[in-house]
């Protein structure tokens, strides 16, 4: 397992640390290798009950590593960032997640697969992809406006708007707010929660709330081929360029 996802279990909780601060924990191919792995185990696991995503240094995500870009448009079906999404989208287990600080693109989006999340007041959360010349991912196009309404989701999509802690939680992406330093406490004891509940029972409830992966996969594999197209773009070659040249200045 990479060092930059530490996995760790507790009382049936497994706990999957994002563990590259330096990159407020951008994800890239290996990271998201792992987490696949992780997931497809976890699946399979009677032991494991629930899953905890988690950042560390104080940030949630920074999204995707952008460098991986060029390999997503080069092959979008094999990509492990879609790979991952899909997999959070399709597990039949609880999804909990602890957030502070930034939430960016799939550190957002990927929430909205979780089915409890705990954020502190100030963190940040942003879909920006408009803004790279991108449509939305993860199923964002489908989910956002059905959890936010139409004109919240036109307001954090189309316009690419960032939002707290305390707007996720009116919004209803959060389930409560607590200081930075007792996020983490708040979502481990949420699924350990979780564990001691009948699992056949969560999984039909699960279902039935949620209802057939397959709608929520075919979002994501019909924004995931966008995606692509969309990278090899003028308007998201310029995007790129600047960023990357900002970066090197």
């Amino acid at each position: 397992m990479s060092e930059k996802i530490v996995v760790s279990s507790h009382h049936g909780a497994l706990r999957l640390l994002i563990n590259r601060p330096e990159k407020k924990n951008a994800l890239d191919r290996e990271m998201y290798r792992a987490l696949i792995a992780t997931l497809e185990a976890a699946a399979g696991d009677d032991a494991v009950r629930a899953v905890v995503f988690a950042g560390a240094g104080g940030n949630f995500s920074a999204g995707n590593d952008l460098a991986d870009f060029r390999d997503f448009a080069a092959s979008a079906e094999t990509f492990p960032a879609l790979a991952f999404i899909r997999a959070a989208a399709a597990f039949d287990k609880p999804l909990v997640a602890a957030v502070t600080g930034d939430a960016v693109g799939v550190g957002t989006t990927l929430l909205f697969h979780c089915d409890l999340v705990y954020a502190s007041p100030d963190a940040r959360f942003k879909m920006p992809f408009i803004d790279l010349a991108l449509p939305p991912e993860g199923g964002a196009s489908l989910l956002v406006p059905q959890r936010f309404g139409m004109a919240r989701a036109s307001q954090y999509l189309l316009l690419g708007d960032g939002f707290d802690g305390e707007e996720a939680l009116r919004l209803g992406l959060v389930n409560r707010v607590a200081p930075p330093d007792a996020v983490l406490e708040l979502a481990m004891d949420a699924a350990i929660r979780l564990a001691t509940k009948p699992a056949q029972a969560l999984r039909m409830a699960r279902r039935l709330m949620r209802g057939e992966p397959k709608d929520i996969l075919a979002r994501i594999d019909a924004e995931a081929a966008l995606f692509a197209k969309a990278l090899t773009s003028p308007e998201a070659r310029e995007r790129f360029s600047a960023f990357f040249a900002s970066r090197s200045g």
